[in-house]
This record gives structure tokens, sequence and C-alpha cells, in this order.
């Protein structure tokens, strides 16, 4: 881990967008790199750790989007998202996730991103619900791939450090994606994450089997933030990304 950048770069200018990251619960597997290598573009890898990689379930609540960093977006309010995501690094050492679906309750995002980022969001109808120190998140998709369900539940306990290998996992600074024949590396940057222990109490989820992930070991720890504030800036291709 001595090139992991534990904390964000500085992020190149100008902003994109300005977001906040609301009501996160963090849901991770280990991964067998082998087994998820072809997921990945040109450019691209599994980033992996002790020899495993790892896919997330992260559910959230989108919150505050402006375009650039001064624009809001008053449409869009506050939504509900949940994205399965692997982890990848590129050869100029830049960590980041690589996302295999990320589920929206508002449609027009979807084929913003899918055409202008190339990120494979979808449509579902969602809801999030607290009740004491509980956290509810609910997906069923409506497109692609119509009915397509994950359900979470978690307690949400006291604040918690994090361990390497969850440092690893949630102090990423980019995603990697894939339009008009080219690789593509989008970069953020947000404060470090307050985190907290997360007791699942309910879960029945079809995502991340559906995209394609044979987990290869027993679920991590899960965690919970209350939520950060985040940017990102103007993607630039990746070295070796050309089909």
């Amino acid at each position: 881990m001595n090139d992991f950048a534990v904390d964000a770069p500085r992020l190149p200018r100008p902003v994109l967008f300005d977001q906040f990251w609301a009501d996160l619960t963090f849901v991770h597997w280990p991964v067998d790199p082998a087994t998820v290598a072809h997921l990945y573009p040109p450019g691209a890898r599994p980033d992996v750790i002790d020899g495993l990689t790892y896919v997330g379930l992260v559910p959230f609540v989108m919150r505050h989007t402006k375009l650039g960093a001064a624009v809001p977006l008053w449409y869009f309010g506050s939504f509900a998202e949940t994205n399965v995501r692997l982890y990848s690094v590129d050869d100029e050492g830049r960590h980041g996730v690589l996302f295999c679906s990320l589920e929206t309750q508002r449609l027009a995002v979807v084929p913003a991103t899918r055409i202008g980022l190339g990120i494979p969001y979808t449509w579902a109808g969602m809801s999030v619900t607290h009740l004491s120190d509980e956290v509810s998140y609910v997906s069923a998709r409506r497109w692609p791939r119509r009915g397509l369900r994950s359900r979470v539940t978690v307690a949400v306990g006291p604040p918690v450090q994090p361990t390497p290998l969850e440092v690893w996992l949630t102090a990423r600074w980019g995603t990697h994606t894939r339009k008009a024949g080219q690789t593509w590396w989008l970069p953020n940057e947000h404060a470090t994450w307050p985190l907290h222990d997360a007791e699942i109490t309910d879960i029945d989820d079809e995502l991340v089997a559906a995209a394609g992930v044979e987990v290869a070991g027993p679920r991590l720890r899960t965690l919970f933030s209350p939520g950060v504030h985040a940017r990102f800036g103007r993607p630039t291709r990746v070295r070796g990304g050309f089909s």
C-alpha cells in the first residue's frame, strides 16, 4: 500500500459536479481477482490486497447536486442510489472503483451518465427509511433487466476507526469507466469518511450476482457513514485504454 493515497489528491479543475453522499452503508465481500478480470476495460485491472479484490454493495442518498461548484440542479433534489462496485487500478497507479451497476430513482440521470460518462446507471424504484437507529434501503429495478431487487437494513452503532483494509476500500479518488472505445479516469475528492459500526439485520440482494460477480468468502464488517461532500473533476484518457 506504499503508493496508496489515503487522502484525496488535489482535484484537477474545472469541477464538473458537486454533491453530498448521505446515509451511506458499505457492504463488502472478498472476490478472486481472476474471476472478475474480464469485467475491466483496457488499461485497468483488479486492484488487489493480500491476493484478493472485493465487491461492494453501497446504498446511499444523493443530495445537493450542483453543476460545476455553484449551479444547483433543483430537479434532482435528494434521491436514493445503490451501486455495485469493484476495485480498480491502472498503470499510472490510480486506485479507483469500477461500477458494475448504479441504481437510481431519477430516470433523467440514466441516459445522461450512460452517454456522457459511460457510467452504467439503471432506473429503479427505491426508498430509504429511518426508524430509531435503523436505516433500510429498498430497490426494485425498472430498466434494464426489470425486476432485480435489493433490500438492506442496518442497525447503526458507534463510531469506529477503520482497519487498513477498510481504508483501502473507502479511500478511492476516482472511477474507471468506458465510452467511445476508450477507457477514462473520472477523478473525485471528498473528506475522510466518518464511519460507524453497523449490523445488518436484513439483507436480500440480487444485484451483486446479476453483475456477474461471485464472492469468495464471508462478508466483511459492515460500515455506515452519515456522509461526505464530494466533487468530480474532468475525465482524462487512461494510457493503454483503447480497444
